[in-house]
């Protein structure tokens, strides 16, 4: 069973109807000021945890075999299905940070959904960490988790200060992934899974940060390269653009950007127009670039 929360504009005509997908070890009740912000511009909003995460979590993760793909095959399914069952008023949308970007494209019911922004998403190889990090962070996420994971029988995120506890195999998949995603699912479900990927024709705006340590921009094209039946628009974003020294992998969605970024996004979600043509990135370029670092691109 999972936990989240519904949020009704009190619009007379929504603009559509939105299902926010957390990162990878984030409460879903830290886009809930997102929520509530898109709500009172006119959308149906539908924020909820992961299994094994938050209001989603069972009393012991200890145990649970719970996979990180089921988040995106079975839990933003479920939400999927319900919103477009039950509470779908106007266009279906999808606002995927990090992870949450990535996993549309594993669901069964994802031609369902009308557009899709993305906010760094990748899938957290760690080839394509920021270089100038990389060995820290390959140290905390595919040494230090892993080892933690296998003492405790789950990732005790929370009690070191990094992210929510994750479920075992869920923090293993991270700390193991290798450049292709579908090698982390068994080889006679890998050809289904990039089929399933491929049909998703919702158009697919992907904003990366310059100081995003996590999603760079190699990462956010090797994961938008996935869709390749979508029409994909990439942006690169400065904390400048904003007004701000940093920006990071998370403080877009603090409330501190209500003015700012949630106003651009707007743009997107209702109209489908980007809100920052003067920062697109040139896909078919980068990709050309990045063949030489073995990077999937259609």
């Amino acid at each position: 069973m999972l936990g989240g929360h519904l949020w009704r504009t009190p619009s007379d005509t929504p603009s559509g109807s939105v299902i926010i997908n957390p990162a990878t070890g984030v409460l879903a009740r830290y886009y809930h000021r997102y929520a509530q912000f898109l709500a009172r511009h006119g959308f149906d909003v539908l924020t909820f945890d992961y299994r094994g995460i938050g209001q989603s979590r069972p009393q012991r993760l200890q145990g649970v075999r719970y996979l990180w793909r089921e988040w995106g095959e079975q839990d933003f399914e479920a939400t999927l299905r319900l919103m477009a069952d039950r509470h779908r008023r106007g266009p279906l949308m999808v606002v995927g940070h990090s992870i949450g970007g990535f996993l549309p494209g594993l669901a069964k019911s994802a031609p369902m959904v009308d557009r899709i922004l993305t906010v760094g998403a990748q899938y957290a190889w760690w080839g394509d960490y920021a270089p100038r990090r990389r060995l820290r962070l390959f140290a905390k996420w595919h040494i230090a988790m892993p080892a933690m994971t296998a003492l405790y029988g789950y990732f005790p995120g929370k009690r070191l200060g990094w992210l929510e506890d994750l479920p075992k195999a869920v923090a293993n998949e991270w700390s193991f992934r290798g450049p292709c995603f579908e090698r982390s699912h068994p080889k006679g479900e890998r050809a289904e899974v990039l089929r399933r990927m491929a049909a998703v024709t919702a158009p697919i705006l992907a904003v990366a940060v310059s100081d995003d340590e996590l999603g760079t921009v190699p990462a956010v094209l090797r994961s938008l390269n996935y869709y390749s039946g979508a029409e994909r628009l990439a942006v690169l974003l400065e904390p400048s653009d904003l007004g701000r020294d940093s920006i990071g992998h998370f403080a877009l969605f603090h409330d501190s950007y209500a003015t700012s970024f949630w106003m651009d996004t707007l743009s997107w979600l209702r109209e489908g127009n980007n809100p920052w043509p003067k920062s697109v990135l040139d896909v078919q370029s980068s990709a050309m670039r990045a063949k030489g670092a073995g990077l999937r691109y259609s």
